[in-house]
């Protein structure tokens, strides 16, 4: 008997520790040890942990905030730092135009005048080569003359048969040669 006994009390014990048979079946013991730890935990939490946790999560938000003003600060300054460059660069870009502008204009101004000066140099070579041929061309009729009143002489004195005085028939010849240039 004492072993029937035995045996239901492992029995027993075996119920008692294996828990629910069923999900509805309530332990009202477990209940009640589960709200008394989770409130004693929940109030050593609220205690000590809280204030720690709120304190840093406060700074944390501060902390963002001022970082985010000091972005959003910094974006500011950045944006009117592209405006002023690109203000710089229109600037450039425009004194570069203008200095192209100068530039080529100076260069035609340069390319006019050299070219005035070729003009003045080739009406100066042209126009003394006017006079040097007037000039050659005056001596070249000055000598054609004297030879052809030497010509002329020698042949009158051939024909005449005596020595004629050269000075007066060159002067005669000469009066001649101008009366027929004029008609």
């Amino acid at each position: 008997m004492h072993i029937g006994l035995l045996l239901a009390l492992q029995e027993g014990e075996h119920a008692a520790s294996a828990g629910p048979t069923s999900p509805f079946e309530v332990n009202f013991g477990l209940f009640f040890w589960t709200w008394f730890v989770f409130a004693i935990l929940l109030f050593v939490l609220w205690k000590f942990a809280w204030p720690g946790i709120l304190k840093t999560t406060v700074e944390r938000e501060n902390k963002i905030k001022a970082q985010l003003a000091d972005a959003e600060r910094l974006n500011g300054e950045a944006k009117t730092a592209v405006a002023a460059a690109e203000k710089l660069q229109a600037e450039a870009r425009a004194s570069a135009q203008s200095l192209l502008a100068e530039a080529k204009g100076a260069l035609e101004k340069e390319r006019v005048a050299a070219v005035d000066k070729v003009r003045a140099e080739q009406d100066a070579v042209v126009e003394r080569a006017r006079r040097d041929i007037a000039s050659e061309r005056d001596k070249a009729i000055s000598e054609l003359r004297r030879e052809a009143v030497d010509l002329a002489i020698g042949a009158a004195a051939k024909v005449i048969g005596r020595r004629l005085d050269s000075d007066a028939d060159r002067q005669i010849v000469l009066d001649y040669l101008g009366k027929v240039e004029t008609h």
